[in-house]
């Protein structure tokens, strides 16, 4: 049991053993309550005064029975307290409040169940980005490397309601389930779904036909690791330079040259336009492979005169800096207008 909360039941007890102690006095002695309670005070505290008042043998033998239930109380308390001390409990506690206010502080994050070996790799793609996300595990062995990774992190059942809504499931923006076990992924996204029917859920399937079962519970994607490493490593083998385009492409480790989406936000100067008034290509060097619509259409190599619209993804391949000069082009609303009118045609029928 926690350290704490021995110390918290011993303290109850004790508050429960002046009671008694006052009671016993005021109905055995017939004493009233300053004289009961100041002889249940020095009596636990084995102090040694005086009594207030001669005591009868019944008022003797509680005094007796009081004395060895509160020293063994007392020395109980002392025990809890001295272990609090020497294993750091003071500062896990201190350290859980600090994880706590981080935890509630959090918004638009997303909630990654599991902390193996997938987990792991997602959290150092989400911790390279970097983007706000908290892990909750219930194996302790793993909380080691949490700890050391400095993650984010809960210690509990991410099937369970309260686990859920202490990782602030209703202002998270999306959930993960990668545990090793398709049932328990199942019932993570259902709870999850059913405390917050607009989170985005991505969920981890192992066995042929959990993939339906996931996405009845309210799934929104369902990955497979298995499918999609046996198809990467035939495509290894029947097209390997793909393959290796893609990897260079979408490896964070790889900085030459990187595929990144961007968001063209409703507000944006850039909606109505098209790619050539747009300017992208010639102010940044990126080159746009797709751009998904607002309605989830995908439109792959998309022609020079295709409409920007708002909420549309694009789908951009270029340098790092290239993609964050984009990106910064974007959400800048006086460079945009500068651009949109060096590149915009003077007649666009010509």
């Amino acid at each position: 049991m926690d350290p704490i909360r021995h110390l918290k039941i011993s303290v109850l007890v004790l508050v429960a053993l002046a009671t008694l102690g006052v009671t016993g006095y005021m109905l055995i002695e017939g004493w009233g309550f300053l004289d009961s309670l100041y002889m249940t005070v020095i009596t636990l505290g084995t102090v040694g005064f005086k009594e207030v008042h001669d005591l009868s043998d019944y008022g003797k033998m509680f005094t007796i029975v009081l004395i060895i239930l509160g020293v063994s109380v007392l020395g109980y308390i002392v025990g809890s307290f001295a272990q609090i001390m020497f294993e750091g409990q003071i500062q896990r506690i201190i350290g859980r409040k600090k994880v706590e206010k981080r935890i509630d502080s959090l918004q638009d994050h997303y909630i990654i169940c599991g902390f193996g070996r997938i987990g792991q790799l997602i959290c150092k793609e989400f911790a390279a980005k970097p983007i706000p996300f908290l892990v909750i595990e219930k194996h302790p062995e793993a909380h080691e490397k949490l700890h050391h990774e400095e993650y984010l992190h809960l210690r509990g059942d991410a099937t369970e309601d309260e686990t859920l809504l202490r990782a602030g499931i209703k202002r998270a923006k999306g959930l993960i389930s990668v545990v090793t076990s398709d049932s328990e992924n199942v019932y993570i996204t259902l709870t999850a779904r059913g405390l917050n029917p607009d989170l985005y859920i991505l969920a981890r399937s192992g066995e042929e036909g959990s993939e339906i079962k996931l996405r009845r519970a309210g799934a929104n994607k369902v990955v497979s690791p298995y499918v999609i490493g046996g198809g990467r490593m035939a495509q290894a083998i029947l097209r390997p330079n793909v393959v290796d385009f893609i990897e260079i492409a979408t490896g964070r480790e790889h900085l030459e040259l990187q595929m990144e989406e961007i968001m063209i936000p409703a507000n944006s100067v850039f909606v109505g336009e098209n790619l050539i008034s747009s300017g992208f290509r010639k102010e940044t060097g990126t080159i746009i492979v797709g751009i998904k619509k607002g309605n989830g259409k995908m439109v792959f190599n998309p022609e020079s005169h295709s409409k920007l619209e708002a909420g549309d993804t694009l789908i951009v391949l270029g340098h790092p800096a290239a993609i964050q000069k984009l990106e910064d082009l974007i959400n800048c609303d006086s460079c945009a207008h500068d651009i949109i009118k060096k590149h915009k045609p003077e007649h666009p029928l010509a």
